[in-house]
């Protein structure tokens, strides 16, 4: 470094200066040299060493890779870089003057810092881009401890930076935040809270990103879409957005419909009462609702909106003896979405109805000012 100054002093007094100003024109080179030098190293490393080291994940046959060590964990990591050189180059440039030395020193060890948090935080992030669409309860339990840690490296980092400014040890402050606990807690009881129960639907594997849940006290009636430390956002049918707590779930009611949804159909159940006095026997000894049951089975059978591979069945119920005689209808519908459902079933039951003038039958009706009839 001593031959560096030399020779620039050299060829400073070429240009016909003389005295001090020889070094302050020195000084002024070398402090843009560093800088100019730490920049170019970080540009280097984005255009050239970054796409590099993309092509070489890229090759090979596993996936995650490609996915934690992204373009942009690259991109993030390769800013710390210019903070080094500028640390390696420090008692080189500012040797002469301690005082901005000290400066300039604490402001690249405040930048290495937050660039550093900042890129954990890119590299935790990447995690989602492993998800699909869905996650498991495993990766949900991940990704709950994943924020955990984000927020504990940005606490971490603010106390660092602080520590740096204020030229103390970063391990006195943590010591005095012992006082202050209560206070913490307090500040982060909701996160506290989603992360006992976030890790209290994943272990009872009750909830995934993909299931479609309602939630009646909160208006929700769709996908999960997003689960977090302090929220779980659902996008109802109607695509509107409604945000719950992960605690409203656990302490509260709803219902998750995931395996409906993953199940091949739905199945109903329907119930329908007969007048006692139309039931009738034939000349063959056989009675006009055991055709009609036989009937509807067959007919259930032949429905291109029943399940073919899971038999329906119509069957005689407990008979309440006031509604009259009780046949039940089993069946599975194809449609999992609620309105074809619903279209299909009532297709069906009004089938039934109307098919049951046929046999002779009559549905049991009471009229409150007549009795029954």
């Amino acid at each position: 470094m001593e031959q560096i100054k030399i020779y620039l002093e050299q060829m400073i007094s070429l240009t016909g200066l003389s005295g001090d100003s020889v070094a302050v024109v020195r000084y002024g080179i070398l402090v843009i040299s560093a800088f100019v030098l730490a920049w170019l190293t970080g540009w280097l490393c984005r255009q050239f060493v970054v796409p590099i080291l993309l092509k070489i994940t890229r090759k090979t046959d596993v996936e995650w890779d490609d996915v934690i060590f992204n373009e942009r964990v690259l991109n993030s990591a390769s800013r710390i870089i210019p903070a080094i050189v500028i640390w390696v180059l420090l008692p080189h440039v500012f040797y002469e003057f301690p005082k901005v030395e000290d400066i300039v020193g604490r402001l690249t060890a405040i930048y290495f810092t937050i660039m550093a948090v900042r890129t954990i935080i890119v590299f935790i992030d990447s995690f989602r881009l492993l998800e699909n669409g869905t996650r498991t309860a495993r990766q949900q339990y991940l990704y709950s401890i994943c924020s955990v840690l984000k927020i504990v490296m940005v606490f971490v980092s603010v106390i660092v930076v602080v520590a740096i400014i204020i030229d103390k040890s970063p391990a006195t402050l943590f010591a005095g935040l012992g006082a202050a606990s209560a206070i913490l807690m307090l500040a982060f009881q909701d996160t506290i809270k989603g992360l006992v129960a976030g890790i209290r639907l994943t272990s009872n594997d009750m909830l995934h990103i993909g299931d479609w849940i309602t939630v009646p006290n909160a208006g929700a009636n769709g996908k999960v879409e997003e689960i977090s430390l302090t929220m779980v956002k659902v996008r109802n049918f109607d695509n509107t957005i409604v945000t719950v707590t992960p605690q409203m779930l656990v302490d509260g009611a709803f219902q998750n419909w995931q395996g409906m949804v993953e199940n091949e159909g739905r199945k109903q159940v329907r119930k329908v009462y007969y007048d006692f006095r139309s039931l009738k026997v034939d000349e063959d000894g056989v009675a006009n609702i055991t055709k009609f049951r036989r009937h509807i089975e067959d007919w259930l059978k032949e429905n291109p909106k029943v399940m073919g591979d899971r038999s329906p069945l119509v069957k005689q119920s407990e008979s309440l003896q006031p509604y009259g005689c009780c046949l039940e209808f089993i069946f599975w519908l194809h449609a999992k979405d609620v309105y074809s459902y619903e279209h299909d079933t009532s297709d069906i039951v009004e089938y039934i109805y109307a098919k049951s003038a046929d046999y002779g039958l009559r549905i049991y009706q009471q009229f409150p000012e007549q009795g029954s009839s």
